[in-house]
């Protein structure tokens, strides 16, 4: 437990530096304007805190043989960003704990870890790495970033995960490993689709998405 508090802390830490509440911060008045609009990002971090922590502690709800659980985090890196990310993911899982009477604090705290911090820093990290090597088309973004990304990073954190003793319940070690591949899978389809969504309908909701960058103006 305590490797599990030093990672979230240091996470947490080198989230702050970065001061992510900016992104929070009302925009500028037009010049029509009196009051300066509220962020966009208001709406994608409301609804994390609202939906995820019933996601997160839906393993201890419930009695089943295999115990799905989702992450979400790569998609909550894609709309907030990982400096803003990381506090989130902090307050999901206080919330967890909180739905759950049956999940322990520290239960709460290695899903703050592996199911959020995680996913999320290897996440930004791949992103890091598709952007350079790939360039900023749309086509990467949706299918490179939010839907195989996601599938590596949610298998590779729920490996990371089994190593350091977190085993799915009832379940072998090999076919536990199946198991999270699987589930990575469900997760990587449900970020490619509403990344897909909101890079159509709501790109102010994807931190990640810059109109200026992906779709550039022909000259």
């Amino acid at each position: 437990m305590w490797f599990e508090a030093l990672l979230a802390l240091i996470a947490l830490v080198a989230a702050l530096a970065a001061r992510p509440w900016r992104m929070l911060a009302a925009r500028p008045p037009l010049a029509h304007q009196t009051h300066g609009a509220p962020s966009a990002l208001w709406t994608p971090l409301l609804a994390t805190l609202v939906f995820l922590p019933w996601l997160w502690a839906l393993p201890t709800l419930h009695a089943m043989p295999l115990q799905l659980q989702w992450s979400g985090a790569c998609l909550v890196v894609l709309m907030l960003g990982w400096p803003l990310a990381v506090p989130v993911f902090m307050g999901v899982g206080a919330a967890a704990g909180l739905i759950s009477p049956a999940m322990a604090w520290a239960d709460a705290l290695s899903a703050i870890v592996w199911l959020g911090v995680v996913p999320a820093t290897l996440a930004l990290g791949l992103g890091a790495l598709v952007r350079r090597y790939t360039g900023t088309r749309p086509f990467v973004y949706v299918l490179g970033r939010a839907f195989l990304g996601t599938v590596v990073c949610v298998f590779a954190a729920g490996v990371l995960s089994q190593w350091s003793g977190h085993q799915l319940p009832g379940i072998g070690g090999e076919l536990s490993l199946v198991a999270r591949w699987l589930m990575a899978w469900g997760d990587g389809f449900v970020t490619g689709m509403l990344a897909a969504i909101f890079v159509a309908f709501r790109p102010e909701w994807l931190a990640t998405w810059s109109d200026r960058l992906y779709l550039p103006r022909p000259q």
